[in-house]
């Protein structure tokens, strides 16, 4: 298959493009620098220079393919207070890929998220989330449109990722949490830490998504998930072993004092189940799990003078 990757050399699309290749598509990925183009073009992949708010070039290299992976979304500026701004650009992408792919029964497959599903219980893919106005609720009405894809002729999937999709190279949350560590020189957890995140490795996340663009039946939600549920006082232990840092419980109130923006997430209960995407797709993780790989040492080297 020809398949057009949106993200392709982000942290999961850089993932996503080998596992491609090595299993025999033809993979065509979205690059906005001299950088990312560089990086496709070493790893096999054909280049299409450009953005996710290149609409009639996403509509075109859509129709020119087979099926289509999308992986991008503005994080940037959705990390730097305009999640909204960032949103609503995946949404006009997304209804672009709906133009050029409906009637051709080929596979569109978006990453989605699984925060909100489901707090205090293992989310599963049945789960649906509830709109509610907010930025953060935009992505799950586009996830819920690529859903009803599958009316309009088109295999659509959506893969819900874990909040932490970890992995040597990682600069996503566990990175942010050590280098909060480090700075704060505490490692933190909240309350008695017992809430859970659910993880996944990216080269596991690689293969689900592979595995969704060929063969998950249209309107297939999947879920990106190898440990149900990690309990976030654990996490912060091995962070402070490896730091040498002391492991500290923090009352709620005190999250946004020490977190920052990253309060808002870290005291959520967030476990999801993936037994029904096992299943539907024989998804079979082999890679290590969260705390295996914290205690590898990679996410504790030491930064870069005048990083």
């Amino acid at each position: 298959m020809r398949i057009f990757v949106t993200g392709a050399s982000g942290w999961i699309g850089s993932a996503v493009v080998p596992e491609l290749i090595d299993t025999g598509h033809q993979v065509v990925g979205l690059a906005r620098s001299e950088t990312s183009a560089a990086a496709l073009t070493a790893a096999g992949a054909e280049v299409v220079r450009g953005t996710v708010d290149d609409l009639d070039l996403l509509r075109d290299a859509a129709a020119a393919s087979d099926g289509v992976i999308h992986l991008a979304f503005k994080h940037d500026i959705a990390f730097g207070g305009d999640f909204k701004g960032a949103a609503e650009a995946d949404r006009r992408a997304v209804d672009v890929f709906g133009e050029a792919l409906a009637g051709t029964g080929r596979p569109f497959v978006l990453a989605s998220g699984l925060a909100g599903l489901a707090l205090g219980r293992a989310a599963t893919e049945r789960d649906m989330p509830t709109p509610d106005g907010s930025p953060v609720h935009i992505r799950a009405v586009t996830a819920q449109e690529v859903l009803a894809f599958a009316s309009r002729g088109i295999r659509s999937s959506v893969v819900r990722l874990s909040p932490t999709c970890h992995g040597e190279g990682d600069n996503g949350f566990m990175a942010m949490l050590v280098a909060l560590a480090r700075e704060k020189g505490v490692s933190a957890y909240l309350g008695d830490g017992a809430n859970r995140w659910p993880a996944v490795h990216r080269l596991d996340a690689a293969r689900l998504f592979r595995l969704a663009v060929e063969h998950a039946p249209a309107g297939s939600v999947l879920h990106g998930v190898a440990e149900e549920g990690i309990a976030l006082r654990d996490v912060a232990e091995v962070i402070g072993r490896h730091l040498h840092v002391p492991v500290v419980s923090l009352a709620p109130e005190a999250a946004a004092g020490h977190f920052g923006w990253l309060a808002g997430f870290y005291g959520l209960d967030v476990p999801a189940s993936s037994a029904l995407t096992r299943e539907l797709l024989d998804w079979k993780p082999t890679q290590p799990g969260l705390l295996e790989d914290l205690d590898k040492g990679h996410y504790f080297h030491a930064p870069a003078a005048g990083a």
